[in-house]
């Protein structure tokens, strides 16, 4: 797992323009969706070509969260990524770098396409392809239009590379009118410098940092409130 380090500066920055840390201090679970973005056996099992050792770590979280957010009625989004047919779209991308294997392994139908078996997905979720980093990015999937047909006003984001897509998405999400929680411990990069990079983009600027039980607290705090 990720040693998580935030800095305390963006902290202050962040308090000094909002007066406080966090801007959503609850989550209401019918409107919430989890967005868990490349969990895919390119990206998890070992000697694949895009291996991201530690999202294999980040799987329990990342079940947990799916379990909470159903249980509070709100919706889980499984998304995949593929470059199947894209290979002219993504030509800038992969000047001088073809990374033909990758290519082959985001293809409908491959082995590295498939989502990871560990992870918890149940006939009710949503299970989506992106063609972009960016799920959010308008052309790039079908979750937007998805997500409002249910009601969602907030994204929950978990998934890999934490740099990349995740942040990606993330950010599109928040520039949509989401509000956005990204979760410290439920996405994963390379290393912990490019995680932590992230983290502290997000809390300054797009959303909320937040913590798997963070999130489960605040999905069970409404829940009990109701009740």
């Amino acid at each position: 797992m990720h040693k998580i380090a935030i800095s305390e500066e963006i902290i202050a920055g962040a308090v000094a323009q909002r007066g406080r840390l966090h801007r959503f201090e609850e989550l209401i679970g019918r409107r919430t969706a989890l967005v868990v973005i490349d969990l895919q056996n390119v990206f998890m099992l070992p000697g694949m070509p895009v291996e991201v050792p530690t999202a294999r770590e980040i799987v329990p979280n990342v079940n947990r969260l799916a379990g909470a957010v159903r249980k509070a009625g709100g919706t889980v989004a499984w998304v995949r990524m593929t470059l199947a047919g894209q290979s002219e779209a993504w030509s800038v991308f992969f000047v001088g770098d073809p990374r033909q294997a990758s290519l082959d392994q985001l293809t409908p139908g491959s082995h590295g396409y498939a989502l990871y078996a560990e992870l918890d997905v149940r006939p009710t979720d949503l299970v989506l392809d992106k063609t972009r980093f960016s799920a959010f990015l308008p052309g790039a999937s079908a979750i937007d239009a998805r997500l409002r047909e249910r009601g969602i006003d907030t994204v929950v984001i978990a998934g890999t590379l934490s740099n990349v897509c995740c942040e990606s998405s993330a950010r599109d999400a928040m520039m949509l009118n989401y509000r956005l929680v990204f979760v410290s411990d439920a996405n994963a990069a390379l290393t912990d410098d490019e995680h932590n990079a992230t983290l502290n983009s997000m809390i300054r600027v797009f959303g909320d940092v937040r913590s798997t039980d963070d999130v489960m607290a605040l999905l069970a705090r409404r829940q009990n409130a109701a009740a």
